[in-house]
């Protein structure tokens, strides 16, 4: 969950300074041609610019130390580990960085899939046996080589540019009803032009949470396919191993007794409205998916 939240967060921030920038030099959106320029301009440039730079921003965002050497026996493991399933998948060896955390967490992020990076919490090196790490590991490896972060920047900027336009479209409408001076053969909006901004910030913040819904459920799709990834590295018992560690650390956390996560996520029920913004399926279906070999 954290390289999503990052990706999207980052992603949110950029597209609305594209969005106030515009608006604050005077762009006008003049014709449905130059709206759609303009919106897949600040679309797709506000997703490949947090993918750009998702390392940086990950490595500031949990204060992570990049290992170039080992110091430790358990960074020689860890090193010789990601470098052993890298050259299964036939990818680069990604960074390694350890962040202080007592969650055991991991996540891969990076623009390309021979630049990548892989950051694991000191809580999951301390809270697993190497069985389980390494079924983690070779999660983090499978989204790497799968390239879901590029995958998920391309369907990030797509869901971007159909929010920015079609709230720009509704701020136009609404801002034409309310001046009544409806124009059919532009997009103009300059009489009223702080209103329209305000409606278009809204409306793009409702579209914006739609979208989430969207990117979430891809975002949960590929988490199987990690899953099933891992499974062909490590075998399916060590990943189901791993996912059940992380199950009854969830039930120890829930009875008061740690703060642990599961890679960032509860896998706790919720109501349907909540699953809906999860970006890791629960734990249960992913336990149930590897046994039914549905992804393999």
């Amino acid at each position: 969950m954290m390289r999503i939240m990052l990706f999207l967060l980052t992603n949110i921030s950029v597209m609305l300074v594209f969005g106030f920038l515009l608006f604050i030099v005077g762009i006008k959106q003049n014709s449905i041609e130059s709206l759609m320029i303009m919106s897949v301009l600040c679309g797709f440039g506000g997703s490949f610019l947090s993918l750009i730079f998702s390392k940086w921003i990950a490595l500031q965002a949990v204060n992570g130390v990049l290992v170039k050497q080992a110091k430790t026996e358990q960074e020689e493991w860890l090193i010789k580990t990601i470098k052993k399933y890298s050259e299964i998948v036939g990818i680069t060896p990604p960074e390694i960085s350890i962040y202080p955390s007592l969650e055991i967490n991991a996540f891969a992020t990076g623009a390309r899939r021979n630049s990548a990076l892989i950051a694991v919490t000191t809580g999951l090196l301390q809270n697993m046996n190497k069985s389980e790490a390494e079924a983690v590991i070779a999660h983090e490896i499978s989204h790497i080589a799968n390239g879901d972060m590029v995958t998920m920047t391309l369907i990030q900027g797509t869901v971007n540019t159909f929010v920015i336009f079609f709230s720009r479209i509704v701020a136009t409408i609404v801002t034409n009803f309310i001046s009544s001076k409806k124009n059919e053969d532009n997009i103009n909006n300059s009489n009223y032009p702080i209103f329209y901004f305000l409606v278009s910030m809204f409306t793009e913040m409702v579209f914006g949470g739609i979208a989430t819904i969207i990117i979430m459920w891809f975002s949960r799709n590929r988490e199987f396919y990690a899953d099933a990834g891992a499974a062909k590295i490590v075998g399916v018992d060590k990943m189901v191993a791993a996912l059940k560690k992380l199950q009854m650390q969830n039930d120890q956390m829930n009875k008061g007794i740690s703060s642990v996560t599961a890679l960032c996520i509860h896998g706790q029920e919720s109501f349907h409205l909540a699953k809906m913004f999860m970006s890791h399926p629960p734990l249960k279906k992913r336990i149930e998916a590897l046994y039914n070999r549905d992804y393999l």
